[in-house]
């Protein structure tokens, strides 16, 4: 199947040309006729499934029939909102929004917290058509009097789930409650807990269901797993070791802790490779400049919390590398999700010590199938060393889950103790995966 198939308007396949892309992903395909037909839509799709295009494609032919090259505010009514639960998240659909509008005369514009609010208020007062935000920053604007939704046509709520998860219900309840209640509703949710299902209950109507392979605990299909047992503390010189001999050019980091983030990256630095860490404690701006820099290819690794991730879009990065696993298996599945997106391969390498053998035995539990294990030639573990508790910072990986413990494997060797391990070269995975478009 291509674009040609979905009824799009040429200007629409054209930006979808020039962006380098020439088959819709299997939500695409379903999403966008239904939504060109006027109907309401719950949708299960997780991160990298390309369910943004799935929404801003039919949305901008549908508000092409009103587009004006006006410059009056008035020609420009918002009649588009897209809610989302992250800074990142919303800039990167805005980004969606001009990439694939951009030979239509459509506006659009991001809200989001943690930033000046007087340049949003100077782009909302100019007019747009779109407007993509998070829930708080959005109720800011309405409060100050910067927002009219009387004209508005569109509601998408992307990752409904994790706006749940993340406390924002009181804050849908309230945006809903100020906008027109003749709308057409797109909701995205990767799980459907019974608090999104009373959400779509009283938001949607009659919809129409596409399922993308939504489960949260499902890992990507086109990521391969990798495993290189280290000493906790070699863990830095493998991962520069595995960066240089395996000449990899973009690297998304995970670390548990803020402080470790920046240690690392300093660290990485040192060894000469270009690396910023993206944390909690980072400013907008600076989160902003290290994400460009990273998707630019100014630097080499971008090192990453869990919290900091949330909302990441990478266009086919082709590795990820657990430098310490997270507390809770669930947040491994999250991690690789920032690779082997829309039909690129991906690689998820994990540095693992004798520490979080009980980490890493959780996640192959929630994966329902061991992972594979390569000792790479000279960081192979020291079995004498013994597995300590492991340290969390607050706000950087969570203090949930269980303390880290060797766990013996059956026949009584540990998976980390250097018996029974596989022979293998450093090179085993000598190119990065391939990056598609």
């Amino acid at each position: 199947m291509s674009f040609d198939t979905l009824g799009l308007m040429p200007e629409l396949l054209r930006a979808v040309r020039e962006s380098g892309y020439e088959h819709p992903t299997p939500v695409q395909a379903q999403a966008i006729p239904l939504v060109l037909a006027g109907r309401d839509l719950l949708a299960g799709a997780q991160t990298g499934t390309g369910k943004t295009a799935a929404f801003v494609l039919p949305i901008l032919q549908l508000l092409a029939p009103q587009a004006s090259t006006s410059t009056s505010p008035a020609r420009h009514a918002i009649r588009c909102l897209v809610l989302t639960p992250t800074r990142e998240l919303a800039m990167q659909i805005e980004e969606s929004v001009r990439t694939y509008g951009k030979h239509l005369p459509i506006r659009s514009a991001t809200v989001y917290g943690g930033v000046n609010i007087n340049p949003q208020v100077k782009a909302l007062r100019a007019g747009i058509e779109i407007l993509v935000a998070t829930p708080g920053r959005l109720l800011d604007h309405y409060g100050q009097g910067n927002l009219n939704f009387s004209q508005l046509q569109f509601l998408v709520l992307d990752e409904a789930d994790r706006m749940l998860d993340m406390g924002f219900i009181r804050d849908i309840k309230k945006i809903l409650a100020l906008l027109p209640a003749k709308r057409q509703n797109l909701l995205f949710s990767a799980t459907f807990s019974d608090d999104i299902r009373q959400l779509v209950s009283g938001l949607l109507n009659n919809p129409a269901s596409v399922d993308a392979g939504g489960a949260r605990n499902a890992a990507a299909e086109l990521v391969e797993h990798l495993v290189h047992p280290v000493d906790r503390e070699r863990k830095r010189a493998l991962l520069s070791h595995i960066i240089r001999s395996q000449k990899l050019d973009q690297v998304l980091v995970f670390c548990r802790t803020k402080h470790g983030a920046n240690r690392l990256s300093e660290q990485l630095e040192t060894d000469g490779i270009a690396s910023s860490a993206i944390h909690g404690n980072k400013s907008q701006p600076q989160r902003i400049k290290a994400l460009a820099d990273f998707k630019e290819g100014k630097i080499t690794v971008l090192v990453a919390t869990d919290i900091a991730a949330r909302g990441l879009d990478i266009s086919q990065l082709p590795h990820v590398v657990n430098y310490e696993l997270p507390q809770v298996a669930e947040d491994y599945v999250h991690r690789i999700g920032r690779t082997g997106r829309a039909g690129s391969e991906g690689m998820a390498l994990s540095l693992v010590c004798v520490d979080e053998a009980k980490l890493l035995k959780d996640i192959e539990r929630l994966l329902q199938r061991p992972l594979p294990t390569q000792v790479i030639n000279g960081f192979a573990p020291d079995p004498s060393i013994k597995a300590e508790p492991i340290i969390t910072g607050r706000g950087g990986g969570g203090s949930r889950g269980s303390m880290g413990r060797s766990v013996p494997r059956p026949g009584g060797a540990s998976r980390f103790s250097g018996a029974g391990r596989r022979p293998s070269s450093p090179s085993a995975r000598s190119s990065a995966s391939p990056r598609g478009k």
